[in-house]
């Protein structure tokens, strides 16, 4: 497998079916959780600073002449745009010290609204994923990380602060 196939598809995982999106961001979340507990939230977030002109470089790769600017198969995306989804959570751990698996329903919140955000493409992101080149493959994902952690720092304040 190419170096930029390897990364677009996350070594692969991105022939997972069905919801080969679903199956990337899965990977992204245990990625992100791996990431944290060697290095807390500092390390995620290079990660994921990181894997950006990573991922735009290796999708630009494997679309360069094809039809399809976004095949589904290209989760490097999904990766992105999780991690972001999951700096609420990472970071509240990372600050409080606290144990990353007490935050559980933090990660899977992340992680849905993620899914909900990437696959409903409201507003910016819809933009972002009509741009049909693999900046906006990895901008729609990006701006549907940043929808779903503000969605799951608000329930984190809403269940810490006005419920509890």
């Amino acid at each position: 497998m190419k170096l930029a196939q390897m990364i677009a598809t996350v070594g692969g995982s991105g022939y997972l079916r069905p919801a080969p999106g679903t199956w990337g961001s899965a990977v992204a979340v245990v990625m992100a959780f791996v990431l944290h507990v060697i290095g807390g939230f500092p390390l995620l977030l290079i990660a994921t600073l990181l894997v950006f002109p990573l991922g735009w470089w290796a999708t630009a790769v494997v679309t360069r002449g094809a039809k399809d600017h976004d095949p589904s198969e290209v989760v490097i995306d999904e990766v992105a745009g999780q991690w972001i989804a999951l700096w609420v959570v990472s970071y509240g751990a990372w600050r409080m010290g606290a144990d990353p698996l007490a935050l559980y329903p933090g990660w899977i919140a992340g992680f849905a609204f993620f899914r909900l955000f990437d696959i409903t493409k409201p507003n910016l992101i819809g933009w972002a994923d009509r741009r049909g080149d693999a900046l906006g493959v990895m901008l729609d994902d990006v701006i549907a990380g940043v929808y779903a952690a503000v969605a799951t720092g608000l329930l984190a304040f809403l269940y810490h602060v006005v419920i509890l």
